[in-house]
């Protein structure tokens, strides 16, 4: 199964790779792919200042750990996705967060599901009835039930 995996879940997993979100990124292989944008790896360069305060790591340690974060993620450029997909994906998230179009556009286009720790976008694309999205708890059942077939 394909799965989007959005930004703040990278940070979640930078920030604690021992909690459930590393579980998932790390030991699910035999249930799920997981894909993200190029944007993605810009966002969290943009915000590693802030990620090395909070994590309390050193650099050395935060880019051993963001390196092997990203050995479980295959990238795809957002140029390869159709300007239709894109168009369509901005009016679904023109209401909740434009700035999350990257992953919604991914997502159709990969015909995947999206995996968010952001609240707002889960709950903004639930109520819209766009259904290829979960959240951490969620994708965890959905392993775990995966696991017991």
């Amino acid at each position: 199964m394909k799965i989007v995996v959005d930004t703040n879940i990278i940070f979640s997993a930078l920030l604690n790779s021992d909690g459930t979100i590393g579980d998932l990124i790390f030991n699910s292989s035999k249930h799920f792919e997981f894909y993200s944008c190029s944007y993605m790896r810009y966002e969290i360069q943009k915000h590693w200042g802030k990620l090395k305060k909070i994590s309390k790591l050193s650099e050395d340690q935060l880019e051993v750990s963001y390196a092997q974060i990203l050995t479980k993620i295959k990238f795809i450029n957002e140029e390869i996705i159709p300007v239709e997909i894109w168009l369509s994906s901005e009016k679904i998230t023109k209401n909740i967060d434009i700035d999350d179009t990257d992953f919604v556009a991914l997502t159709r286009f990969l015909k995947a599901t999206l995996w968010t720790g952001d609240k707002v976008l889960y709950n903004g694309l639930k109520e819209i009835t766009f259904n290829k999205v979960l959240n951490t708890n969620d994708l965890l059942e959905l392993r775990n039930l995966k696991a017991n077939r």
